[in-house]
């Protein structure tokens, strides 16, 4: 199947091409250009001049549309990840909240088999904890949390094929053996639910911790001991310019005010946003997953709200509260959203931006921001535009 989408604002690597078009052959983007005559046997779609932009790649989200990550099954996998595609995202990283061995164990299986199906938007799992600082455990089950260990997450490791990512709390003991492992074997490991201070982030970034989860949030920033002052978590993150962060971008994990210094210090290129979105996130849903956690002021916290568990965000949501709250360019927010999270999980050759041969996964946005139009893998799976 071929089909031309002409009169549009097409986002590419090298910046914006107006009066363009992009051609798509069944999976594939066969061509950016910026030549608007049809092509012969192409199912021609009118972008009317708004925005062409590619898809969100979304590398940190719990669940959706009333379903969790965390239970394993196709169903829920299959539901959660249809219920966010139809705001934006059109590639996923599921993620687990702490979990115990047999439930992570039921998830890669899911995994695995659904990544296995032709044109599957899944592109790994992604394991957040068990391995996290309890003081800093937030909406993570404490039950479930505890120090790494090589006895358990070797066997995890070497049976998880689709295992593309794992956060711990790089001050543990066990901790940045852990990380060097992960890394060795194509894993990313992220620092996250931590009091990590410089020694120990950089101790963890030389072991290959080169991201941060959620950056500011279960995490401390500059503090006093007695009558001495240390840097947190934060600042050692900033001192280091190449690691790269993710931000919840709903403006309410994080003040816009934050955000815009994030971007102003890490860029663009190091800086990706994220949902961090439970089940009830596109959902007519107010229930969470857990029954810990209630909704309260457009954001999930635990019930005795001691502490942010997570967000009903969506990936046009994140676009919008940069453009709008942060006042960051569009194409900016765009590419935090795409290309950035791509790169971070060496995904980029085929997600992330609009270029020759990459898989055909596209958003059309309109002025306001309103996205009209969705290509999962060459295929319309959200459309008002005609």
């Amino acid at each position: 199947m071929l089909t031309q989408i002409i009169n549009a604002k097409i986002l590419t690597p090298q910046g914006w091409l107006k009066d363009g078009s992009v051609i798509i052959r069944d999976n594939k983007i066969l061509e950016v250009t910026n030549c608007d005559l049809a092509v012969i046997g192409a199912d021609v779609i009118d972008a009317k001049g708004m925005y062409v932009v590619p898809g969100g790649v979304e590398m940190h989200v719990h669940g959706g549309g009333g379903r969790d990550f965390m239970e394993g099954t196709e169903d829920a996998f299959r539901e959660a990840v249809a219920a966010h595609a139809k705001h934006g995202m059109t590639s996923i990283f599921p993620t687990l909240s702490s979990s115990t061995v047999p439930m992570i164990e039921k998830a890669v299986e899911t995994c695995n088999k659904l990544m296995a199906e032709k044109d599957s938007p899944i592109l790994g799992l992604h394991l957040e904890g068990h391995y996290l600082n309890i003081k800093k455990a937030g909406g993570q089950l404490p039950e479930n949390i505890k120090d790494p260990d090589p006895n358990e997450y070797i066997p995890i490791v070497e049976n998880s094929p689709c295992l593309a990512r794992w956060d711990a709390a790089p001050e543990l003991p066990g901790a940045i053996q852990f990380g060097k492992y992960c890394a060795a074997k194509g894993i990313l490991p992220s620092i996250a639910h931590t009091q990590a201070e410089f020694k120990d982030v950089k101790a963890a970034y030389e072991a290959g911790f080169t991201h941060v989860t959620h950056f500011y949030n279960a995490m401390p920033g500059f503090h006093n001991k007695r009558e001495y002052k240390y840097e947190g978590t934060v600042e050692s993150v900033y001192l280091l310019d190449d690691m790269t962060v993710e931000c919840v971008a709903d403006g309410i994990h994080v003040p816009p005010t934050i955000l815009r210094m994030v971007y102003k210090i890490k860029g663009v290129e190091r800086m990706a946003l994220i949902t961090d979105a439970l089940a009830c996130a596109a959902s007519d849903s107010d229930k969470a997953f857990d029954p810990r956690v209630i909704i309260e002021d457009g954001v999930c916290k635990l019930s005795d709200r001691s502490a942010l568990a997570g967000s009903i965000a969506t990936t046009d949501r994140l676009i919008r509260t940069m453009v709008e709250q942060v006042e960051v360019p569009l194409e900016d927010a765009i590419r935090m959203v795409s290309e950035t999270p791509s790169k971070i999980m060496n995904v980029y050759d085929r997600k992330g931006s609009l270029a020759k041969g990459k898989d055909a996964d596209i958003l059309i946005l309109d002025e306001a921001l309103n996205i009209r139009c969705i290509w999962q893998m060459g295929k319309i799976i959200e459309n008002t535009l005609f």
